[in-house]
């Protein structure tokens, strides 16, 4: 119950993150395009697209994001590989951005990076790991033991 609990509000979240990001952007985009803003000559017009198009990236990292997290919620099972690693990737970022934003922004931006950053954590360790099913140590039902009834000496 904890688990999914985590995981759908890890997924809330992180879309509502991905909301404001997007929008901010925008607002940096528009900024720079209309004050005709230049950094060391940089054109504007590419300044400004790239704001736009750094927006929509991260944007859609974000809710790609969500959906594992859905996904994980919706399943009750613990992520795939390619999810739990684009999780683990997410939160890196909040643990690196946590970091900057406290130190530009202040520490209201860090707890809130950090909020997200445990809620991601949390959806991934609260579900044990797939174990893959050829790796050592995982038995299967050829693997094992026999009853005690059946075990023999291998050496005589």
């Amino acid at each position: 119950m904890l688990r999914r609990l985590v995981a759908g509000l890890a997924a809330i979240v992180l879309v509502a993150e991905a909301v404001v990001l997007v929008f901010v952007h925008i607002v940096l985009g528009r900024t720079t395009a209309n004050q005709s803003m230049s950094i060391a000559g940089s054109d504007p017009d590419v300044m400004s697209k790239a704001t736009y198009g750094l927006g929509a990236g991260m944007g859609a990292f974000l809710v790609l994001c969500a959906v594992l997290a859905a996904l994980a919620a919706v399943r009750d099972r613990a992520p795939g590989g390619f999810a739990r690693a684009v999780l683990v990737a997410a939160a890196v970022t909040h643990g690196v951005l946590g970091v900057l934003a406290v130190v530009l922004i202040g520490w209201g931006a860090f707890v809130a990076t950090s909020l997200i950053l445990c809620l991601l954590v949390l959806t991934l360790v609260l579900y044990p790991a797939p174990r893959a099913k050829d790796a050592p140590g995982a038995q299967g039902p050829q693997d094992a033991p026999p009853p005690l009834g059946e075990l023999r000496p291998t050496n005589p």
